[in-house]
């Protein structure tokens, strides 16, 4: 396995999330943690989380602990986007969770608004474990807001016949659905071919891990690759199980996808392995 180079020593200021880092031309540029750079841009903490999430927000390196950080430069840029209206970023990652809240929010009932979701009209952007370890689903309140103006069909009448069926087969597509989204946004963020692989992985089930990476030494870099959970993901154990089912791909086309997805991908990071020696098994 090629060998990896480690960082360097960082000093108090970069540990503690605020530091320098080399910029385009080589001048050290001021670094903020998460607290500082969500207060610059108005947002909560949260709101800023769910903003990189949604990649309308860029972090910057990461700490030695793994708190991202963020380059001035980039928060000037995300407020400039605002052309001068200060709630509009908090609009664009506003959230509401549950289904009544996001039927109000659509202007339907509950019960329609449920089917509409697991029927994969609408796609959660996270998720909560509540103290029932039951499974509350976020939405973004602009994307539910466009879907209204944009499908007023789907909000009034008789479901169509496919939707029916699924409704009647207890079907529920909204974990697909969101694993497909989480998994896009993450595939923006990074161009590696071994990050991208790492992405995929993380994804199957682990015989089906196996199965697609018999080689040991490239599912050691996959998981050191990986992705950390989402936002949102629960640290209590009980709720922590229940979450890490949503993790997974479930339904054999799901996985089959997937596999197909990381076997391709695995094919593109071998070759660049074997040209360049930067990262992964040779």
């Amino acid at each position: 396995m090629t060998q990896m180079v480690t960082a360097p020593p960082q000093d108090r200021a970069t540990r503690e999330g605020e530091g320098p880092a080399a910029g385009a031309g080589g001048a050290a540029e001021a670094l903020l943690g998460s607290a500082r750079a969500a207060e610059e841009l108005g947002l909560t903490r949260g709101e800023l989380a769910r903003a990189v999430q949604l990649g309308i927000v860029r972090a910057g390196p990461q700490t030695a602990g793994g708190a991202p950080r963020f380059a001035r430069a980039e928060l000037a840029r995300v407020r400039a986007a605002d052309s001068g209206r200060p709630d509009a970023l908090r609009r664009q990652v506003e959230t509401v969770a549950g289904a009544q809240a996001a039927a109000e929010a659509l202007g339907v009932g509950p019960s329609r608004f449920t089917r509409l979701a697991r029927c994969g009209h609408l796609t959660p952007v996270g998720y909560r474990i509540n103290r029932y370890r039951a499974v509350v689903w976020l939405y973004l309140t602009a994307e539910l807001r466009e879907f209204a103006d944009r499908e007023p069909g789907m909000l009034r009448g008789t479901a169509p016949a496919e939707d029916r069926e699924l409704i009647a087969a207890k079907g529920d597509l909204r974990p697909r659905t969101w694993r497909g989204r989480h998994v896009g946004l993450l595939l923006r963020r990074t161009a590696d071919p071994w990050a991208r692989a790492a992405v995929l992985a993380c994804v199957l089930p682990e015989e089906e891990l196996r199965g697609a990476v018999p080689d040991a030494a490239e599912r050691i870099v996959l998981a050191a690759l990986a992705p950390p959970p989402p936002y949102g993901h629960p640290q209590v154990p009980a709720a922590a199980a229940v979450a890490e089912g949503l993790l997974r791909a479930g339904p054999p086309d799901e996985v089959h996808w997937y596999r197909t997805s990381l076997e391709f991908a695995l094919t593109g990071a071998r070759g660049q392995s074997k040209s360049t020696g930067e990262r992964g098994p040779t």
